[in-house]
């Protein structure tokens, strides 16, 4: 029996509640932690300029309902990403890297997942991987400093699509604050990975870990990474997570989903849903989940 912690994405939650009342309901609905995001939009990018009663307030808000949030979701940089050709975006996505770094500080967050895109809306090519890697190295060196542990997550993307190729780029950038945040679905819809060698041979290297459904990418169908229904996908929970408890993996699994922010009607509907899949699939394999302090 392995003990781990579960949270949920911000993004399933309602987007219409203060920070109490989403850490409270986060609490009330059977999950350790929240997962806090910095996306491409314009609102939350603006949070990396949060002024310093801003950032207390949402510390307070965290320390009045007994809360923490384990990651920070940073996927700003597909609007900025570190490969572009563009050395003012280029600029731009390291400012954005060393405000994250610094909010992370602030706000108690030890992890921030980095989107493992080297470009995402322009071409790539060797320039835009060469790019990456020069900005990544930059990137780590930021965290370090502050103590600060970055984590590449598995994309639904070629570029980085398994565990192996963040490996390959630690292999190029050695240090201790890199590591990778593999997604249960990400790496199932890739026909090419053996998702289960993939956790063996890496499993020192995995920090956390996203629990979502695909569906597979096939010769005439680029596969679906996002809103597909737990148990409706390729993905296969149950032997993924024994494989888990083997590897005696202890970090925590995050719940990604996007009801909230995508305005459903009833997104707390199939937020209860996905919890009460995985606590079944949990109880099924043997992992026990960190009690939830309210």
């Amino acid at each position: 029996m392995t003990t781990n912690a579960l949270g949920i994405y911000e993004k399933a939650l309602p987007q219409d509640l203060t920070w109490e009342e989403k850490f409270n309901l986060a609490h009330e609905l059977g999950f350790n932690f929240l997962e806090f995001s910095i996306d491409e939009s314009d609102e939350r990018l603006a949070r990396l300029d949060w002024t310093k009663d801003e950032r207390q307030m949402f510390r307070e808000a965290m320390w009045k309902t007994n809360s923490r949030i384990n990651t920070m979701m940073l996927s700003g940089h597909r609007r900025f990403p570190l490969g572009s050709k563009d050395p003012a975006v280029r600029k731009q996505s390291l400012e954005m890297m060393q405000k994250a770094i610094d909010l992370a500080v602030d706000l108690g967050i030890h992890n921030i997942q980095m989107a493992g895109y080297d470009v995402y809306y322009e071409e790539k090519t060797d320039l835009s991987r060469e790019l990456f890697v020069e900005n990544l190295q930059k990137c780590v060196e930021m965290a370090a400093s502050k103590m600060v542990m970055l984590s590449i997550e598995t994309m639904d993307d070629p570029f980085i699509n398994s565990i192996e190729k963040i490996n390959h780029y630690k292999s190029q950038i050695k240090s201790p604050w890199l590591q990778a945040y593999p997604d249960f679905g990400n790496l199932s819809a890739w026909p090419e990975n053996n998702v289960p060698q993939d956790f063996e041979n890496y499993i020192e290297n995995v920090a956390a870990v996203h629990l979502k459904d695909t569906k597979a990418v096939t010769p005439t169908f680029k596969g679906q990474f996002k809103n597909v229904p737990f148990g409706e996908g390729c993905t296969d929970f149950e032997g993924l997570l024994r494989l888990m408890v083997r590897l005696n993996y202890s970090g925590s699994y995050t719940i990604e989903m996007w009801g909230g922010d995508n305005g459903d009607a009833d997104p707390l509907k199939e937020v209860r849903e996905a919890k009460q899949y995985f606590d079944n699939l949990f109880a099924q394999v043997g992992i026990e989940q960190e009690p939830v302090v309210k």
